[in-house]
């Protein structure tokens, strides 16, 4: 199963991810469920990297990709982005709801 947690900061805006593990919905290089999230989650560090201008803090190594926003880079462009990742999660966890776990910190 993948873990997928949703960082807000303390003023309840999106500050980041984390997606840990793996789905295990099929093997390695046929699983859609962990290509979904590896798409979503890249995409997402991608685009506030190129698309808000934002350096998100990143931890990348197999199994795990963690991004958080700095709070003096937490822009509007950069919500948009995040949210946009959040929908996108919740989206794939609904139709594969044994194989991703969504939690809010």
């Amino acid at each position: 199963m993948t873990s997928v947690t949703l960082y807000r900061a303390a003023d309840g805006r999106l500050s980041g991810f984390e997606c840990r593990g793996h789905a295990g919905y099929a093997q390695a290089g046929s699983d859609i469920v962990c290509a979904a999230v590896s798409v979503l989650s890249t995409t997402c560090v991608n685009a506030l990297e190129s698309v808000a201008g934002v350096k998100p803090q990143l931890t990348v190594r197999d199994g795990l990709m963690k991004a958080v926003v700095p709070e003096d880079q937490m822009t509007h462009d950069a919500q948009i982005i995040l949210r946009t990742f959040e929908q996108g999660i919740r989206d794939v966890a609904s139709s594969y709801p044994k194989y991703i776990h969504i939690t809010l910190r």
